[in-house]
């Protein structure tokens, strides 16, 4: 195996310190705030490379961000894949393997790790209940299975043609995914070029009508969560930089649903946190489906436990 992967352009700007995703007002529930400005550097490096597709780097860039952002919201770097470096899939039980041997066998183990893609392989693939799916971002351990699986999509042109072809192959996904775990969180993500608002203005309509259409209605069909995101650049420039433009999306399909914390309290840390995956107001037992609960104090000092076993504060 070699020495980089398809992520690896990205590693220098996904290893640094992460962020506080949270907004804080004073007497209001905490607002989750995403990281724009870092989508934005990640599909810079592809645009300027002239790798410009909906898929290779541009969508390689797209599933950096959204673990980046799971991470920032509290879960575990390691839990979470693709992780931010080398190898990009890696069992929980191997890190913690690692992290109790001694140095010298832990950077031989580590460096062969590296080059075993079938222990460590950059993309995660999940046997679904029809198929084989490679999956863009997850969270799974072997003792739980995969509790966290998320789709993302990019369409940057020819938008009206190839919208319905989108809607079929992500139903499908959703119901191959939630037919074997019907337990984990299943989440669609979608990023078009903001060029579709003028050139197809009814594309664009009905990417937003399609993204509330799959999600789940209560007959588990379909994805816990959905979110559009529009991005565009100037390709005039010599020196392309990519912006977020999530106001031009309706609020209730915009990626600041996929993290949200329901105070009465939950800090960014996974140990000191409860998360809820977010398209639509979900129940409790679908939270505790999903690998966490929401912090419901109700007014007392004791507080739940999540299903990590961590105390949500």
């Amino acid at each position: 195996m070699a020495g980089t992967d398809s992520f690896s352009p990205y590693d220098e700007l996904l290893t640094g310190p992460l962020t506080d995703p949270w907004t804080h007002q004073r007497a209001e529930p905490s607002v989750y705030g995403p990281d724009y400005d870092l989508l934005g550097r990640l599909l810079s490096l592809p645009i300027a490379a002239g790798a410009v597709s909906e898929s290779g780097s541009f969508a390689g860039g797209i599933d950096a961000w959204v673990a980046s952002e799971f991470r920032r919201a509290g879960f575990n770097a390691d839990e979470v894949w693709p992780r931010a470096t080398r190898p990009r899939v890696l069992p929980r039980d191997l890190v913690v393997l690692l992290d109790k041997l001694p140095a010298a066998p832990r950077a031989e183990l580590s460096r062969r790790l590296a080059n075993l893609p079938a222990v460590a392989p950059v993309d995660a693939r999940v046997l679904g209940r029809a198929y084989e799916k490679q999956v863009d971002v997850v969270i799974a351990r072997w003792d739980r299975g995969p509790e966290l699986l998320v789709s993302t999509k990019a369409q940057l042109s020819s938008f009206g043609k190839n919208l319905p072809n989108r809607f079929e192959e992500a139903y499908g996904d959703a119901g191959n995914l939630r037919g074997r775990y019907p337990l984990a969180a299943v989440g669609y993500f979608f990023v078009q070029r903001a060029t579709i608002t003028t050139a197809e203005p009814d594309a664009f309509e009905r990417s937003v009508d399609m993204i509330r259409k799959l999600r789940d209605t209560g007959d588990a069909n379909g994805y816990i969560a959905t979110a559009l995101l529009l991005v565009d650049w100037d390709t005039g420039s010599g020196a392309p930089v990519v912006t977020a433009q999530p106001d031009l999306v309706p609020d209730d399909v915009q990626p600041a649903q996929f993290g949200v914390a329901r105070r009465r309290g939950c800090a960014v840390r996974r140990a000191e946190s409860c998360l809820r995956w977010v398209g639509r107001t979900v129940g409790p037992s679908r939270r505790r489906a999903a690998g966490w609960r929401v912090c419901q104090a109700g007014g007392r000092d004791t507080l739940p436990r999540s299903r990590t076993g961590a105390r949500c504060r």
